[in-house]
């Protein structure tokens, strides 16, 4: 593939506080050549239908470790280990141990605790110094709390495990020392915890739950797996959700609008959270890199060809004129709003219920506590934090 006719990926942000215009026109065409950081090359699949079947098509795979798969990134491996399978049916094997924790049930038994957490943030919110910064306020500490809750982890470990994964995360952000640091650092952190939770099990938490599965039966789940998949559950239950609620809530208060429409009928609280998630302007899908396998046809004859690095956009998925009727639109009431932000089929998020759950706590009780609140600078100022996993803003001032 040719680096000169390809589309830098991922897109810029603009409009400021819409979707990239960069989605504009692009299912045109079911596959994109895209350029990632690293300056090698990829197929962006673009439409719904081909998203969602290929999330379940064996003929893709996601184990990348290998020299003709693209790079993300040239200073950072990101999600390439060559010690994980990442193809059934070891990864259905491993997800079925996973998915046990996440249940919809054990998922609401969370929600008085997010709630309390969440109350808690805007007491001191509410006596704080004005302007407040949102992220640091709300969206970041409440799913360090609640997936400290979930697996186990001292919450007084919640700051240096945010820095250690904003440092293994980082694209283009950090320098290539500094990375490396932060994922040894976030290993040896998780060495360290797993070893005393050994030694001091918990009596409901997903890692005692996860040791016992290794301990008491080697051919389930091997030691390294063990380790992977806790700093896997750590990183997917705290800082996706923690983007989407910061950049969601700044968008919901630079259109007032909206705001308003939801303080006048919470009942839409949902809907209003699934509509900012399908719209999504906070992340890339540089998460979902796979290698085809075989040469695989799509919805309309294309051949997506054996050999080819791919990128699966849920971003465009969302954006179908085809699945969402007028998608551009932002628009809280969408009903049917089957959005592929959270993937597909056996690759579909394990903890989208938890930060659904997170966003919709979240969400609700900020406007009802601060029924004023606003943005504190122009929307056109607030800063991305570009060069990471997730690009949403670095800050997010408010008042009231």
């Amino acid at each position: 593939m040719s680096t000169q006719s390809a589309i830098p990926y991922p897109f810029p942000w603009t409009p400021v506080m819409e979707v990239p215009e960069a989605l504009q026109g692009l299912r045109e065409n079911a596959l994109v050549e895209v350029r990632l950081p690293s300056g090698d090359t990829a197929l962006l699949v673009t439409r719904y239908a081909d998203v969602r079947s290929l999330f379940a098509d064996d003929r893709l795979s996601k184990n990348i470790a290998r020299p003709d798969v693209a790079r993300i990134t040239k200073d950072n491996d990101l999600f390439v280990d060559p010690k994980i399978d990442g193809d059934p049916p070891h990864h259905t094997r491993m997800r079925g141990l996973v998915t046990k924790a996440f249940t919809a049930r054990r998922i609401e038994l969370l929600r008085p605790y997010a709630q309390q957490v969440t109350d808690e943030l805007l007491d001191a919110m509410a006596t704080a110094e004005k302007p407040v910064e949102l992220n640091e306020a709300l969206a970041f500490p409440l799913p360090i709390l609640v997936i400290c809750k979930l697996l186990g982890i001292p919450p007084e470990d919640r700051t240096k495990f945010r820095r250690l994964v904003d440092g293994f995360l980082s694209v283009s952000k950090l320098p290539p020392a500094e990375v490396e640091e932060c994922r040894t650092g976030l290993w040896d952190y998780l060495v360290e915890l797993i070893d005393y939770k050994r030694a001091n099990p918990g009596e409901d938490d997903l890692i005692t739950s996860l040791i016992k599965v290794r301990d008491e039966d080697d051919n389930r789940l091997s030691e390294y797996e063990l380790h992977h998949w806790t700093r896997s559950l750590l990183i997917a239950g705290y800082v996706t959700t923690a983007s989407q609620i910061g950049t969601a809530t700044a968008v919901l208060l630079h259109r007032q609008d909206l705001k308003k429409q939801i303080q006048q009928d919470w009942t839409l609280v949902p809907s209003a959270v699934e509509e900012m998630l399908r719209t999504q302007i906070m992340g890339s899908s540089i998460g979902t890199l796979r290698i085809a396998l075989e040469d695989i046809p799509l919805a309309d004859g294309t051949i997506l060809p054996k050999g080819a690095s791919v990128l699966l956009s849920e971003e465009s998925a969302n954006m179908d004129e085809e699945i969402f009727k007028d998608p551009f639109t932002l628009d809280i009431q969408r009903a049917e709003n089957h959005h592929m932000t959270f993937g597909a089929g056996i690759h579909y998020c394990v903890g989208a219920a938890l930060a659904r759950m997170e966003l919709q706590v979240a969400t609700e009780s900020l406007l009802r506590r601060f029924p004023d609140i606003r943005l504190a600078v122009p929307a056109g100022s607030l800063p991305r934090a570009l060069g990471g996993f997730m690009e949403g803003f670095s800050a997010v001032p408010v008042t009231w």
